[in-house]
């Protein structure tokens, strides 16, 4: 992989999505999504390990990294990112691409593939499961959580961001995601902090931590995942975000979709780490992914 990295900006409705650009201007183009609460950061250690044919473009999601905030009143939903993911792709032209996705991106990257079957040829999951269905009986109650949220935010007056030193803020990172390694507190940190005058505030919308208002049932999610056309590899951490599932209620349903990925032919595995082991471990994670771009992507292509 050239070491060159160049950073990119996509307009937006609101202002721009920022992101970073590794390999070839023509290869074959690859979209990176970041999990909750990350940046495009998260994939600094993972993408100078995959092959050198794919351009691969890692971006911040709004009101992450160095990415604009969603505007005032807007609430920060799914299918709210599903349809900047069509943004970026339209603003990179590419009409035809690969998705890897860790936690919240790997559940954006499935439902844009979808929503869209036609645009996306090969999916990688990164400790996600594609979908986070919720039980019909909890639908109301949490719409409503996420609803209440952001009326009471709106009502605060103008609230100064909390200043941080740089180890400060390091410290409360760490604290958020103990199973970060020292090395991926400082990645997540370049794109994660801005500098002020009296020291370091997060850069990310204190909107983003509000509860989701737009939820699907397992039954939708199943819809969803048959409507995916795209090969599809999934790549769980045994010590990651499933492990952390306490109800056997929620198991069963990662459980069904685990399942419908299966029968579909799609390749489900589990490596040893936890939730962040692409950036953490990247050498643990990088051949499954390799192999699978390799296999299902960059052999695929006709010579020109």
């Amino acid at each position: 992989m050239s070491s060159t990295v160049s950073e990119l900006s996509v307009p937006v409705p609101w202002g721009e999505i920022r992101g970073k650009v590794w390999g070839p201007d023509h290869g074959r183009p690859v979209l990176c999504l970041h999990g909750w609460a990350d940046n495009c950061g998260t994939f600094n250690t993972l993408i100078p390990l995959l092959p050198k044919d794919c351009k691969y473009v890692a971006v911040d999601m709004p009101g992450h990294g160095l990415s604009s905030h969603r505007p005032p009143g807007v609430f920060y939903a799914f299918p709210a990112y599903v349809a900047d993911v069509r943004r970026i792709v339209d603003g990179l032209q590419w009409t035809k691409f690969s998705i890897i996705g860790h936690s919240m991106g790997g559940n954006i990257a499935a439902m844009f593939s979808a929503l869209y079957p036609e645009m996306v040829d090969a999916v990688v999951l990164l400790d996600a499961f594609g979908f986070s269905p919720t039980d019909l009986t909890e639908i109301p109650k949490l719409m409503r959580q996420g609803m209440d949220e952001m009326l009471q935010y709106e009502k605060k007056t103008e609230e100064k961001k909390r200043v941080y030193t740089y180890e400060k803020a390091a410290e409360r990172l760490l604290a958020a995601n103990p199973i970060l390694s020292e090395q991926s507190v400082r990645i997540l940190l370049e794109r994660g902090l801005v500098q002020v005058e009296a020291g370091f505030v997060f850069s990310r919308d204190m909107r983003v931590n509000f509860k989701n208002i737009v939820r699907i049932s397992l039954e939708q999610s199943l819809d969803m995942q048959a409507r995916i056309q795209a090969s599809l590899l999934v790549v769980l951490a045994d010590k990651g975000f499933g492990a952390t599932l306490p109800e056997s209620n929620q198991q069963k349903v990662t459980s069904r979709l685990l399942q419908g990925y299966r029968d579909r032919n799609h390749t489900v595995v589990t490596v040893p780490g936890e939730h962040h082991v692409h950036l953490n471990s990247p050498e643990v994670v990088a051949p499954l992914v390799s192999d699978f771009l390799q296999t299902k992507v960059i052999s695929q292509q006709l010579p020109a």
